[in-house]
């Protein structure tokens, strides 16, 4: 049997059908619509998909059991979206939606970089920074299924306004669209390129991001104490040039970093398609 998963991000909508063991069959991408669009959007893409008697999604932002999008930053307008109601109203089906970072998450734990691991976290660095956590051999969802909102830990207090309505958030320093402003608006591709170069400013820009990265971590850590953590999102396709910098700083911030076993720092496995696939199995397995 395959099943289908669904990763909502910024700026398109992933869709795959996978095997059981994760192998992608199918896959199909689309821009991400405005939020009255989208779940007409997810329920043109599944059938495009081929259908089947599972559906998975990951949407970025609060969702709560029942797959409803309370609130969603990242996606102007997404409150209160009936994404799984509708879409089990329309075809009949299961349809189970969850955070695109905690499906990223579990299926980089089942088949993916933290395989094996029964204390792990997720953190994808992206247009904002997104998270899943594994403990104790379980998914770890919290109270209400808002456990993994990394990305909007306060790590500098009246810092940089995010998108949330706060201010000083992690994912103003350490995402994708924060490498923009700290390089004065280039894109993170083009950071990395330049200090690949030995450009000077790029150089540096590559410097305060490993440190902001590092500042996160070392919290995540502190408090999560996992065996692996597993950096994902578009960031990590140049993640090498800074992943030095990174394990550097990470240890310098730890806590009693010189007493204590260092989680490992892994790229992701399963790249851009980590959610959709997470999405797929979680489905097919709930």
């Amino acid at each position: 049997m395959s099943h289908i998963g669904i990763d909502v991000g910024g700026t398109k909508c992933h869709g795959v059908r996978v095997d059981q063991n994760g192998v992608i069959l199918e896959e199909v991408r689309y821009p991400t619509p405005p939020v009255a669009e989208l779940i007409s959007l997810l329920g043109s893409m599944f059938e495009e998909l081929g259908a089947s008697s599972t559906l998975g999604i990951g949407v970025p932002g609060l969702i709560t059991a029942d797959g409803i999008v309370k609130a969603s930053p990242n996606m102007p307008g997404a409150y209160n979206v009936p994404v799984g109601p509708a879409l089990r109203e329309q075809f009949g089906i299961s349809v189970h939606v969850e955070n695109d970072a905690t499906m990223a998450a579990y299926a980089e734990w089942q088949v993916g970089a933290a395989r094996g691991a029964r204390n792990a976290v997720m953190v994808t660095l992206g247009t904002g920074i997104g998270g899943g956590i594994v403990m104790g051999g379980e998914l770890h969802r919290g109270a209400n299924g808002f456990a993994g909102e990394i990305g909007h830990m306060v790590v500098q207090r009246d810092g940089i306004d995010c998108v949330c309505g706060r201010r000083g958030c992690w994912e103003r320093y350490a995402s994708g669209s924060a490498l923009r402003t700290l390089s004065g608006g280039m894109s993170g591709e083009e950071v990395f390129a330049a200090a690949a170069t030995g450009d000077a400013h790029a150089l540096s820009v590559v410097h305060e991001f490993a440190d902001w990265v590092a500042v996160g971590l070392a919290s995540l850590t502190n408090i999560c104490d996992p065996e692996v953590i597993v950096i994902g999102g578009g960031v990590v396709q140049s993640f090498a040039t800074v992943m030095d910098e990174v394990q550097t700083s990470f240890v310098a911030a730890l806590y009693s970093a010189e007493w204590r076993a260092h989680p490992r720092l892994a790229v992701a496995d399963l790249g851009e398609r980590a959610g959709a696939i997470g999405s797929a199995l979680i489905a097919g397995r709930a």
